[in-house]
Parts: structure tokens; C-alpha cells; sequence
């Protein structure tokens, strides 16, 4: 994992979002499978159509250790892209965490690997394998354009995207947001009197 991966690892995703103005977060409808599943790595991508995960395989088969899949499968949720078989064979080979914009299926499985996954849900339906799809392409996933070696930041609270040619000002920008939001804490929480002037001061402007 590069330097720039690590630096984000301890960086909640609402910061990452608030550094960016917004403008990166993936749909909130895209969930971590279990509340303390956190993810970050480079995106690797993957494009495939409705019901067919063949080109889900390939991109484990080529993916580097510490990738992030980001699966787009076009929001479907009648058919699963993986279910803890697949996913078990992406833990073995070291990648990161998977991100999908549709569904994936045994459930409890994929939760005792205890491996990050990032969906809209669960489906019974496994998807085939007709072979039609893209991988290292540009997609979108979530609403939110994804190419190929942008950095995926997930945790509780969503998955947020970091283009690699502003992620360093993007990390500037969300330490500085961490360290302010720390202060504030520091400085008012469980204190009435400073919570009250607080108060006043956003409602004065």
C-alpha cells in the first residue's frame, strides 16, 4: 500500500467528503455489510451489465494486493455479483475490499470472513457468466465517476472517492478538517456556556 493510501486510513469518510465539498460520496444507499468494516485502497474497476459477473472474476484474477474492487453493476438488486465464495477467494488474494453498486448474496458467510464489502443489500439470485464486461475502465458507481487508481475510503457512515490528481490537496484539506473538528470538540462539548455561545455565533451570521 503507497504512502498516500496509508495516510487516509484514520481519516472518517465525513471529513474526506467535507474536503471535497461533497462532490465524491458514493450513493448512502451503498452500506458496509457490518457497521465496523473499514476499507481504503486504490480502485480497481470494474464494469459489468445487469446479472453477469464474469468480468468480476477476471478483475480478482488481475487485481494487485490492496486494491479495492468498485464493481459497477448498474444499481441491480435481483442479482448478486459475488457471494462468500467469491469473496473469500478476493480475501485469500489480498485484496482490500469490494464496493458495489447492486447486491451480494450469502450473507452470513461473507460476514464470518470478515471481509469488507460495500453494497446496496443482499439477493438470493446468482448472477451468470455470459462473459460481457470491463475491467480498468472509467465507470460509475453510486452516481460518482470512478477511474481506475483513485483512492476508496469506506467506512459507517458511506464510501467516498478521491481523485488521484487531487489527493493530496484533498488530504491537506481533510487533516486540516479533522484537527479543527477535534479543537471544537475539545473546547465545547459538555460545557454549557460555550455550547450556548457557539450557538449564538452560527445564528448571528
Amino acid at each position: 500500500m503507497d504512502q498516500h493510501v496509508l495516510d487516509f486510513t484514520n481519516i472518517p469518510t465525513t471529513c474526506i467528503s467535507d474536503a471535497m465539498d461533497g462532490l465524491n460520496n458514493l450513493h448512502p444507499s451503498i452500506k458496509p455489510l457490518k457497521e465496523e468494516y473499514k476499507v481504503v485502497g486504490r480502485a480497481f474497476t470494474v464494469k459489468i451489465p445487469v446479472g453477469d459477473n464474469l468480468a468480476v472474476l477476471k478483475a480478482i484474477r488481475n487485481a494487485r494486493p490492496g486494491d479495492v474492487l468498485v464493481v459497477d453493476a448498474k444499481g441491480d438488486q435481483y442479482r448478486a455479483i459475488a457471494g462468500d465464495f467469491v469473496v473469500g477467494m478476493m480475501q485469500t488474494l489480498g485484496i482490500a475490499g469490494l464496493v458495489v453498486d447492486g447486491v451480494i448474496r450469502d450473507v452470513a458467510g461473507i460476514k464470518a470472513l470478515n471481509f469488507p464489502v460495500f453494497s446496496k443489500g443482499t439477493a438470493v439470485a446468482a448472477s451468470g457468466k455470459a462473459g460481457v464486461g470491463e475491467i480498468n475502465v472509467p465507470i460509475s458507481c453510486g452516481g460518482v465517476t470512478v477511474h481506475a487508481g483513485d483512492i476508496i475510503i469506506g467506512d459507517v457512515d458511506g464510501v467516498v472517492v478521491v481523485p488521484q490528481d487531487i489527493e493530496q490537496e484533498v488530504l491537506t484539506k481533510s487533516l486540516e478538517k479533522l484537527n479543527k473538528d477535534q479543537l471544537r470538540e475539545d473546547k465545547i462539548s459538555g460545557n454549557r456556556e460555550a455550547i450556548l455561545k457557539h450557538l449564538d455565533e452560527l445564528l448571528s451570521k
